[in-house]
C-alpha cells in the first residue's frame, strides 16, 4: 500500500509565561517558535483550493499557526491570551494545541506529528 509523508516547517513569534512557574519562565517573555508538521496518508485528497485528489494535505492548512494573531494564527500574540485555558503555555501543550487545531483542518485519515521548539537546542513532539 502506498504511503506519503508531507513535512512542512515554519516559525512564528509570540510571548508567553508559564503560570505559577518559580523562575524566569514565569515572567512574560518571547520566543521565535519553530514548528515542524509531518502529515502522512495512504491516500491523496482534495483541498479547499483544488478539487483534485492530489495531496496529503494542503500546505496552507498545515501552516495556519504562522498567520498573524488577528488573522487566526499565533504570530505576534500572547499565547496565554490566545490558547484556551486547558492548554498551559509549555512547549508540550503548545504542540498539542497546534496538533488539535491542525487535525480539524486536514482530511480524515491523515496522521499528524507536530514538533515545537522554543530554542535551537530543545523541542517537543506530539502525536496521537
Amino acid at each position: 500500500m502506498p504511503k506519503w509523508k508531507l513535512v512542512t516547517e515554519f516559525t512564528f513569534d509570540s510571548a508567553h509565561y508559564i503560570k505559577d512557574y518559580d523562575g524566569p519562565c514565569g515572567r512574560l517573555h518571547g520566543h521565535t517558535y519553530k514548528v515542524q508538521i509531518e502529515a502522512t496518508s495512504t491516500s491523496l485528497h482534495a483541498s479547499e483550493y483544488t478539487p483534485h485528489e492530489v495531496m496529503v494535505a494542503d500546505f496552507k492548512s498545515l501552516r495556519w499557526a504562522k498567520k498573524d494573531v488577528t488573522k487566526g494564527g499565533l504570530d505576534h500574540g500572547v499565547l496565554n491570551d490566545i490558547l484556551p485555558p486547558e492548554y498551559e503555555t509549555t512547549a508540550e501543550m503548545i504542540a498539542k494545541y497546534i496538533y488539535d487545531e491542525t487535525k480539524q483542518k486536514v482530511p480524515e485519515g491523515v496522521a499528524l506529528k507536530v514538533r515545537v521548539s522554543e530554542t535551537p537546542n530543545s523541542w517537543v513532539e506530539y502525536e496521537d
